[in-house]
């Protein structure tokens, strides 16, 4: 199998040897992102709470390409909403970058966020009663984004959206009329109304059954492919984590982990896991594996002409110890 820095020689093929690898290190890279629809670069958040500061992001690096549809997991504390929040404007990062469609999320006055949070991003709380207002039928729901942006509220733009989500038979009710699989399938047709580049879905399915769960995972991925929406999941739900071609997984406040899916030849999907490298080359390595090698503080590092070897750092025969 050839490595990914594989070099032609004639009609052989060979690894590259250390000094080849030297001079690719050393040549002119693209810029970081600079085709990506959303891109954090070393995005920092702190927030300040009674005088002590938390540090929810500590440099994250993200890449998601146009029309994606991927989830984010992690566990409670990792940070994980706290980039949700930044992306949908919801929140200003502390440094670094962030940019969504085009539009950097450091750079915006309050008029720009307010244009970007009603035309850029839709968004999708866990909450079914955040999403939707009790007392206006799910059309009604939907056309409100329309005149809120100042456009014209066309009741058959409100019916598509709803009918290709599946809930078309629900536009004149009120939510209270509707199950909550049917709210949030509603909420989507809400943050769709205004044709945004990106949608934010957080924690979607949270309040859920699993079947119900599925409907509305179906109803994001039906617009992410139909649509051509880019579509980014916060998820606990494995049901949701496992059906996206890409997983992103985020630990003390980086991109620590992905999950890249693909189909076999046989129809078979392989799920493939990934640590993640970041812009100044930190990895993250899973705790199960460090945990097992009592890796702690530091490793041995050895380049190869293919890989580059991490060894636990002890004691080796020839140290004189």
């Amino acid at each position: 199998m050839n490595t990914p820095n594989a070099v032609r020689s004639g009609d052989a093929t060979r690894n590259p040897t250390l000094s080849e690898l030297e001079e690719q290190a050393g040549k002119a890279q693209p810029a970081f992102g600079e085709h990506a629809h959303i891109l954090c670069d070393n995005l920092v958040r702190i927030y300040k709470t009674e005088g002590v500061e938390v540090v929810a992001l500590q440099g994250l690096d993200l890449l998601i390409e146009k029309g994606e549809l991927i989830a984010i997991v992690g566990a409670s504390g990792s940070g994980k909403s706290t980039l949700l929040n930044v992306l949908s404007g919801l929140d200003v990062p502390t440094a670094g970058l962030a940019r969504v469609a085009g539009t950097d999320l450091l750079a915006m006055t309050g008029k720009d966020r307010l244009r970007y949070r009603r035309d850029v991003v839709g968004f999708i709380w866990q909450q079914t009663a955040r999403n939707l207002l009790p007392y206006l039928t799910a059309r009604e729901n939907v056309r409100l984004p329309m005149r809120l942006a100042g456009k014209r509220a066309r009741t058959e733009h409100a019916d598509e959206l709803l009918e290709l989500l599946g809930v078309g038979y629900c536009a004149d009710r009120k939510p209270d009329q509707m199950s909550g699989g049917e709210q949030q399938r509603v909420a989507i047709a809400v943050a769709l109304s205004n044709s945004p580049e990106v949608i934010l879905a957080d924690e979607p399915t949270g309040e859920l059954d699993s079947e119900n769960s599925e409907q509305v995972f179906a109803a994001l991925r039906r617009a992410n492919r139909e649509l051509g929406v880019t579509a980014v999941i916060v998820t606990h739900d494995a049901l949701v984590s496992e059906q996206v071609d890409r997983t992103v997984g985020i630990r003390d406040g980086r991109t620590s982990s992905e999950t890249l899916r693909r189909a076999s030849a046989g129809g078979e999907i392989i799920a493939e896991e990934y640590a993640v490298l970041d812009r100044v080359g930190r990895l993250q390595l899973p705790r199960d594996f460090t945990n097992a090698l009592a890796m702690e503080r530091r490793v041995r590092l050895e380049l190869e002409r293919d890989h580059i070897g991490v060894w636990p750092d002890k004691p080796q025969p020839g140290d004189g110890e």
